[in-house]
């Protein structure tokens, strides 16, 4: 599972910082997770395909966690994409995107899907064989929602010196990689945990970008394997973050500290700040495994 950061920063892009945009790699998806502007030129930067990304998720409509949608998709009308795209996104979503495509004449030669977001409660929007997305229902000024990406189990792993002396044909290696006993031609049964490995764990991502302070979501990322949390402000600026229903770094650490987390990464930093790793000194007392995001950073989970 890895993490790229494209931008992490709060409100207008600069010349150094760009707004919220990451892309998320899990089983041989690449997820993009909110889109503000320069998020095409920061997936050149980053060296990521833009091809592989069929699934786009916007967790609400402020300008810098999407202004930079409708340049992506046209880009990909530029590059012949024709792998369908889905978009994921509040209501309203399909009006904008569709209004700039018809004034500029510009429709898509691909498939072009939107997935439309109204619930108040956490809901399955993305499915396969491998994974699972549900929405994480958030407080802020506007309709919001976070993401959570889950991986499924995987096959059990074969244990290939088993198999071998038990002369086991290959035909009844799938039975065993999901999880079946083999009986074998003079009766004999042999425990599938005797011819397989356990897999390994499947891992768990949560976005949780603008929101104010709430416990309302802690069960849906509980024990989750990262959580990226916004962080907009420091404590001493509490009362922006109220006003802007934003969260502090503290608050954050707090949110990963009751949610058991493995991995909390901040991000959305105000641009007020000298520093970012003032926020991780804020948050690290309350949380220990904090890592902070920016432009450019990729993690390895």
């Amino acid at each position: 599972m890895n993490l790229t950061i494209l931008g992490c920063y709060a409100a207008t892009p600069r010349t150094f910082t760009n707004p919220t945009s990451q892309v998320l790699e899990m089983r041989n998806h690449l997820f993009l997770i909110d889109c503000g502007e320069a998020t095409q030129v920061q997936l050149r930067k980053n060296k990521i395909k833009f091809s592989k990304i069929n699934h786009i998720f916007i967790s609400h409509l402020h300008g810098d966690h999407f202004f930079g949608l409708i340049g992506l998709i046209s880009t990909f009308t530029l590059l012949n994409r024709t792998t369908d795209l889905h978009v994921y996104g509040p209501k309203g979503i399909k009006e904008i995107i569709l209004l700039q495509l018809k004034y500029a004449n510009s429709y898509t030669g691909y498939g072009l899907y939107f997935h439309e977001l109204i619930a108040q409660e956490s809901e399955v929007i993305f499915e396969d064989e491998k994974v699972i997305v549900r929405t994480i229902p958030l407080l802020h000024r506007v309709y919001t929602n976070g993401f959570l990406f889950q991986e499924k189990w995987r096959d059990r792993k074969i244990n290939a010196d088993a198999v071998r002396s038990h002369k086991i044909e290959t035909c009844y290696f799938q039975n065993i990689k999901n999880g079946k006993d083999i009986v074998l031609d003079n009766g004999d049964m042999i425990k599938n945990a005797d011819l397989t490995f356990d897999p390994q764990p499947p891992k768990s991502y949560a976005f949780c970008s603008d929101t104010v302070y709430t416990e309302n979501y802690l069960p849906l990322i509980q024990n989750v394997d990262v959580l990226y949390q916004e962080a907009t402000f420091l404590e001493t600026e509490a009362h922006l973050s109220e006003r802007t229903m934003h969260c502090t770094a503290k608050q954050a650490a707090t949110i990963a500290l009751k949610a058991n987390v493995k991995q909390l990464v901040l991000g959305h930093y105000s641009t007020r700040y000298e520093s970012i790793s003032l926020f991780k000194d804020e948050a690290a007392a309350i949380f220990p495994n904090v890592l902070l995001a920016d432009d450019g950073k990729v993690f390895e989970f």
